[in-house]
């Protein structure tokens, strides 16, 4: 009698970039959980400080011609509008804020793109928390909603098309490091803002 094995299925993109990401992504998330941002509308209000600041570093990536043309509708995805809509929903200014990224080769910013877009998935938790301030998707947490379709889709449909993306092994290695790059520049803001 014959057993077929099966053969482990290769990672994709996207689960060797979350497998090299792990600690750097775990280390911020427990920062952030530390920094108690739900804890009142003022501390909910620093959050939002520090997700404009990482919004105004990618938007310029979402707005990139390169970058559209090798993930198709990436410029609608940019949700820094909607962050600067939900700041002045609580009463602050959303004062226009450059990106400090500087010029990124495209394989780098493909890494800041994936932490930008895995933060949309994981803004469902944290659009629960929000609720309990009485913040929604059309008061103080619009940049939390998910997308009409479904966050799901909405995922899994730059998921495919990120893990389609013919990249070089060097150029892998860049995307790592962007993603690196850009943890731990939410991380630093985590520590500047919230002290």
């Amino acid at each position: 009698m014959l057993i077929e094995l099966e053969l482990p299925t290769e990672a994709t993109r996207i689960q060797r970039l979350k497998a090299q990401t792990t600690g750097t992504h775990d280390t911020l998330d427990k920062r952030i959980m530390r920094a108690e941002p739900f804890a009142s509308r003022e501390r909910y209000a620093l959050f939002l400080e520090v997700q404009h600041h990482f919004h105004a570093d990618v938007a310029p990536l979402y707005a990139s011609a390169e970058l559209n043309a090798k993930l198709p509708g990436l410029a609608d995805r940019c949700r820094l509008q909607a962050l600067r809509d939900d700041i002045v929903d609580l009463g602050g200014t959303a004062e226009t804020l450059v990106s400090t990224t500087g010029r990124l080769s495209p394989a780098v910013a493909l890494g800041w793109v994936y932490v930008a877009e895995g933060s949309n998935l994981g803004a469902a938790f944290l659009r629960k928390e929000a609720a309990k301030l009485d913040l929604s998707d059309e008061f103080g947490a619009r940049h939390l909603a998910g997308h009409p379709d479904g966050r799901g889709l909405h995922w899994r449909n730059f998921v495919a098309a990120y893990n389609g993306l013919p990249l070089s092994e060097a150029e892998e290695i860049e995307v790592a490091e962007g993603a690196r790059a850009a943890f731990r520049r939410v991380h630093g803001l985590v520590e500047r803002i919230f002290g």
